[in-house]
């Protein structure tokens, strides 16, 4: 009898157009493939009913979440070298056809794998509802993403609880003298950082502690360029549209005494920061709000700076004008905004099946000079676009070593179909910034008054010129 590696490889190879860039390992242990390429464990017959039920990457994702399919070592280093392996041969394996699911039926009829459509993954699937981007169903997209637990993201992040890409101003491990402090390397000129490079597994989850740059300090100096960007001192008046967990409100009212009203669609997220307000005693500057962007009144124009740290791709293509021209309503003459954003490919702006499903739905990316182009379209003037891409893979590679040294306590907090799905989206996230599919950018505006005086000084060196208490 054909072992059962041999049957497989023979029906991928229809798929790829060739030998599969992998190495099979079945549920009867025989194997096939390249000994040098990434080893595919497929550990059950189900895994292969699934697929049939589900030919698609969602089926995959699905049947590596629910543990019947893995990639055996590093995850990040086998999804890379197969999309590598693809590339060079010039293969795109795609949704297969009629004759291709005939084979694959066939081939499970002899396996014994045939049978019904399996439940899906134990994790919860996200399930919006009513109309795309109406209040209700921002709420509820938000919420399955955001409101996971706090006690999930405070052991996944920094302590600052950033959860954006950071700017890392020094190249991860770089040895320091000082233990990381709200203030250290605040002087830094924050145009002039070390190039951060593509690399992932090289350190960059360092918690900083005196040990050596990483991802603490990375978020920090990304709050710091944040604030100098928006010109904010003391009594300036900073709206925060999407503020997370709350590490931009609280720092630019702990180190630049601005006046913060933070906004968040998340009740996990709104509690959490009120909390930290408390804690830090900074409520006579910070002001916590959960309210949609819309609902936030236009005649409050007046504020001296904006923020939206990667909130915009939840705005979607149809709403963002609308947005756009609220950002303008929101500024006070020579006001700034600080757009933080991801960008993808015209022809790929939302997140794809996994991301749409298991992660956050109704996601809406585009290029970024297309995102200028709106902005300057509601009124705003955009001074300055700075590419973070590779800033995103450092970032996300320090997620996902803290995910992957500390997986027994996140499997204890959600299971360990949940730590799958997450292996998985970070991971895939990594690939995608470090191969240029998606990017991220700063994109600094400001609103000028009628006349066309913008407020700017002349030369960037100087619009981040801090100004402390």
């Amino acid at each position: 009898m054909t072992a059962v590696a041999e049957r497989l490889g023979r029906l991928l190879e229809g798929y790829f157009g060739g030998r599969p860039p992998v190495r099979l390992r079945a549920w009867d242990g025989s194997e096939t493939g390249p000994a040098d390429a990434p080893v595919v464990v497929v550990g059950s017959r189900r895994a292969l009913r699934r697929l049939l039920w589900q030919p698609s990457g969602l089926g995959l994702a699905e049947a590596y979440i629910a543990g019947e399919l893995d990639i055996e070592g590093d995850l990040p280093d086998g999804l890379g070298r197969v999309a590598r392996a693809l590339r060079e041969r010039g293969d795109a394996p795609g949704r297969p056809g009629p004759r291709e699911l005939a084979a694959a039926a066939a081939t499970a009829l002899r396996l014994g794998a045939l049978g019904p459509r399996p439940a899906p993954p134990g994790v919860r699937r996200a399930a919006p509802r009513g109309e795309k981007h109406s209040t209700g169903r921002d709420r509820a997209a938000i919420s399955h993403h955001y409101d996971l637990s706090n006690a999930w993201y405070a052991e996944l992040l920094d302590p600052s609880m950033a959860y954006s890409c950071g700017y890392w101003t020094e190249s991860p491990g770089t040895p320091r003298d000082e233990p990381t402090t709200a203030t250290a390397g605040a002087g830094a000129d924050p145009g002039t950082g070390a190039d951060p490079g593509t690399g992932a597994g090289t350190g960059a989850g360092s918690d900083g502690a005196g040990t050596g740059y990483g991802l603490a300090e990375a978020q920090r100096d990304k709050l710091e360029l944040v604030c100098r960007k928006l010109a904010l001192a003391p009594g300036a008046r900073l709206l925060d549209m999407g503020c997370g967990w709350g590490s931009l409100a609280l720092y630019a009212a702990r180190e630049f005494k601005a006046r913060v009203t933070a906004v968040t669609l998340s009740r996990e997220q709104r509690d959490f920061v009120a909390a930290r307000v408390e804690e830090e005693g900074l409520g006579g500057l910070v002001e916590v709000r959960l309210s949609h962007y819309r609902d936030l009144a236009a005649d409050a124009g007046g504020y001296d700076a904006v923020s939206a740290i990667e909130m915009g791709e939840h705005v979607g293509e149809e709403h963002y004008p609308d947005f756009a021209a609220r950002l303008h309503a929101l500024l006070r003459p020579r006001g700034r905004l600080l757009m933080q954003q991801m960008s993808r490919g015209a022809d790929a702006p939302g997140g794809g099946a996994f991301i749409e499903t298991y992660i956050v739905p109704d996601m809406h990316m585009r290029p970024v000079g297309r995102t200028v182009d709106l902005l300057e379209g509601a009124g705003l003037e955009v001074r300055s676009v700075e590419a973070m891409r590779e800033h995103y893979v450092r970032t996300i590679a320090a997620w996902y070593r803290t995910l992957e040294e500390r997986r027994p306590a996140f499997a204890a907090l959600a299971g360990d179909a949940a730590v799958r799905v997450w292996r998985l989206y970070l991971a895939g996230s990594m690939l995608a910034f470090a191969e240029r599919r998606m990017g991220v950018d700063q994109i600094l505006a400001v609103r000028p008054e009628e006349a066309g005086d913008s407020g700017l000084p002349a030369t960037p060196r100087d619009w981040y010129a801090p100004v402390r208490p």
